[in-house]
């Protein structure tokens, strides 16, 4: 089975086989590794994650049909290659790199397309380098955004159990710092208290602080 190389936009709309097929392939499949220096014991390694796969080639656009190193008859003008490859770069979407007869079947991104506009000897073609690297979408989930309450302005309620010999104007200047909010204390415990300063409260009792 003859090796074909391929290069496609991502809905597969629009494809290109490249007529000179590349002498070879590098693939780099990196994989990261953190080393760490612990006390007493040295430097040690942790494993990272494998990364994304790289490939890059050389070939060549030809401007003519030749059986020696054509994959194929009928393909396009040189320019016509740099134009599409350009374009998909502009586009800011991934592409697929298919290389038949091996593994080679992924979605990658253009990162580096060199070429040369004309090289000695060969008018008409066109040289280039091309590099890509493996793409992954990145899944992302959503979530319904909880609704936020608005804050209470409900104040927190404090109670106070009243021990022996006290009265109104002593609670209040321990919780206030001030005598005269005694009356405060009054109004918030009406069914529990008599309107007096001074009148000594029965202990046990569950006042209101307001």
């Amino acid at each position: 089975m003859a090796i074909e190389f391929w290069l496609t936009n991502e809905r597969n709309t629009e494809r290109v086989r490249l007529p000179v097929n590349p002498a070879t392939i590098t693939v780099s499949s990196p994989f990261e590794y953190n080393d760490v220096t612990i006390a007493n014991f040295g430097e040690a390694t942790i494993f990272g994650d494998r990364g994304l796969k790289e490939f890059s080639f050389e070939t060549f656009f030809p401007a003519r049909y030749n059986p020696v190193y054509c994959s194929y008859k009928g393909f396009k003008a040189p320019y016509t290659y740099v134009q599409i490859i350009e374009k998909w770069r502009d586009s800011k979407l991934p592409i697929r790199l298919i290389v038949t007869g091996t593994k080679i079947n992924y979605l990658v991104t253009i990162r580096d397309f060199s070429y040369e506009v004309e090289r000695a000897g060969n008018p008409g073609d066109i040289y280039f380098s091309i590099s890509f690297k493996q793409f992954r979408w990145i899944s992302v989930r959503y979530e319904a955004t909880k609704t936020t309450r608005p804050p209470s302005n409900k104040k927190t309620q404090r109670i106070y159990t009243t021990v022996q010999n006290d009265i109104l104007l002593h609670i209040a200047r321990r919780f206030y710092g001030n005598d005269n909010k005694w009356i405060d204390i009054y109004n918030a415990n009406k069914t529990k208290v008599k309107k007096h300063a001074y009148l000594v409260i029965k202990p046990g009792t569950k006042l209101v602080i307001p």
